[in-house]
């Protein structure tokens, strides 16, 4: 089992059909085939355990992805948006290694032992190097060799490289995608940095399906919409925050995209208000709200298409709500919810997520296997599923607010604040306090008539309950985010810490 199969199929079955590219700069599903091959010679040659590919999306990605698959080398994708310490850090740690990046990236990886570094172009132009291109159906078979080196955000400490194997990525792919399922036309916009674990997987679901990948090297929101017009995008993968800006471009521009068909997003919290807008502004489109981790190989968790038609349209408070699910879990993925114990936690109760499934590595290169010896994996994430089995994500374990003992979930606190048509983006977290141990604490960004603090407090407290109400309201410019789309709390939590609570 390898990486490479999937190629195999699609190029086998779909040779002439454009694999990557945009209109002007296709490379067909054969090409793809012939340049991997060449880049898996030159990595032989060269004795590289890995290819660091440390550039921005481009038509070089599936070449980079395949053609390491094929050589038996690691793909390590790095963050390009990392200051040069860090950068070289990182590509010190996968030495010995082929590095393909730009100009620039060049630059900054020049002189790091152990690394070989080519630039993107030149491979894209001669991928071999000069090598013997390795022959047809040469490729390692081992299933639990390492295939991809996906380096954590090190919000904690220093990265750790989470491990993803072959036949990790292969099981995620055979139990979403079908294959040769893509027609003639469809395409595919990709605009998620190649270091996010939904790059590598939408690489392989794409080749695999035979849709187009059209790449957007760096995101603006302007610049996607444009993108998604004129090369005919049916198909995309977002993060939330990338969502939202897309929507507010969008009614800034007074223009509705009708040519996607499907818009699956994930990856962060995503915002009720936020996708109900987007259901209209993509009017021809399915949505999908996929739950995953880097170490799950991308997706567990999806509230379909269906389930936001018949959500959206539901008059039920509860059956509406559940448009800030993550869904229920794909077929042969396990979910459980369960206490600080251990124990599994009763329906709707909150707890610890921990899921199990083929596709589930749970792996790091510094600390080993992280699954159970029954073969589960804790996310960190706490959550609760509720009657139907769907998967409530409340965040991360560490932003959970704990008010007099009572847990609450920042998230559903964010959802109500957004409801006001002003706000435009919310944070909610703790903040010390010497009376409850915890205060609610939120800072939001708002539209022009902005609402006053006292207007978002009882919006809270008509939408949940008094205790949710937060004591603390701040008015920024924007949040923080990282380059993944994830919301910093840690930064607000420490900018405001050290601040007293006023009393309400």
């Amino acid at each position: 089992m390898n990486l490479m199969m999937l190629l195999e199929m699609a190029a086998t079955a779909l040779g002439d059909r454009v694999a990557v590219g945009s209109s002007d700069a296709a490379v067909t599903c054969s090409d793809l085939m012939g340049r991997a091959a060449g880049l898996a010679g030159r990595l032989r040659a060269s004795g590289a355990e890995r290819l660091v590919l440390c550039d921005e999306p481009g038509a070089v990605l599936p070449v980079a992805l395949f053609g390491a698959a094929w050589a038996g080398a690691a793909y390590v994708p790095v963050n390009y948006r990392l200051p040069d310490d860090d950068l070289r850090a990182l590509a010190e740690r996968a030495a010995p290694a082929l590095a393909v990046t730009d100009d620039a990236g060049a630059r900054r990886l020049a002189g790091v032992e152990g690394l070989e570094v080519v630039e993107r172009d030149t491979l894209l132009e001669d991928p071999s190097g000069g090598a013997e291109a390795a022959g047809p159906g040469d490729w390692p078979s081992d299933p639990d060799a390492a295939a991809v080196l996906l380096y954590t955000s090190g919000t904690s400490g220093p990265p750790k490289a989470a491990v993803l194997r072959h036949r990790h990525l292969v099981s995620y792919v055979f139990g979403t995608v079908e294959f040769a399922s893509a027609g003639p036309g469809e395409a595919h916009i990709m605009a998620v940095p190649p270091y996010h674990v939904a790059s590598v997987a939408a690489q392989l679901s794409q080749v695999y399906s035979g849709r187009r990948i059209v790449p957007l090297a760096r995101f603006d929101p302007d610049a996607w919409i444009d993108e998604v017009r004129d090369e005919g995008v049916t198909h995309a993968m977002l993060v939330p925050t990338m969502l939202a800006r897309i929507v507010d471009a969008l009614d800034r521009r007074g223009e509705t995209l009708e040519t996607v068909r499907f818009v699956s997003y994930g990856g962060g919290k995503s915002h009720r208000a936020v996708v109900e807008r987007a259901l209209e502004v993509f009017p021809a489109a399915g949505f999908s709200h996929a739950y995953g981790l880097t170490e799950t190989s991308s997706t567990v968790c999806v509230m379909g298409p269906d389930d936001h038609r018949r959500c959206a349209a539901s008059d039920d408070p509860v059956e509406r709500a559940r448009l800030s699910s993550a869904g229920r879990p794909l077929p042969g993925v396990e979910v459980s919810v369960r206490s600080a114990d251990g124990v599994e936690a009763q329906t709707g109760s909150a707890g610890e997520i921990w899921v199990r499934g083929e596709q589930v590595a749970g792996e790091y290169a510094e600390g080993g296997s992280q699954l159970d010896e029954d073969g589960w994996f804790c996310t960190r994430d706490s959550g609760h599923l509720d009657e139907d089995g769907y998967l409530w994500v409340h965040g991360r374990n560490d932003d959970i607010i704990i008010r007099g003992g009572e847990n609450m979930s920042p998230g559903e606190i964010e959802d109500a604040l957004l409801t006001h048509p002003a706000v435009a983006d919310a944070a909610a977290f703790g903040v010390p306090s010497r009376e409850w141990g915890e205060e609610v604490a939120v800072c939001v960004v708002t539209r022009t008539p902005a609402p006053s603090a006292d207007d978002l407090r009882e919006l809270v407290r008509a939408r949940l309950r008094s205790s949710r109400v937060p004591a603390r309201v701040e008015f920024v410019d924007e949040l923080p985010y990282n380059d993944t789309g994830k919301l910093l709390r840690r930064e607000l939590r420490g900018r405001y810490a050290s601040d007293p609570v006023p009393r309400r």
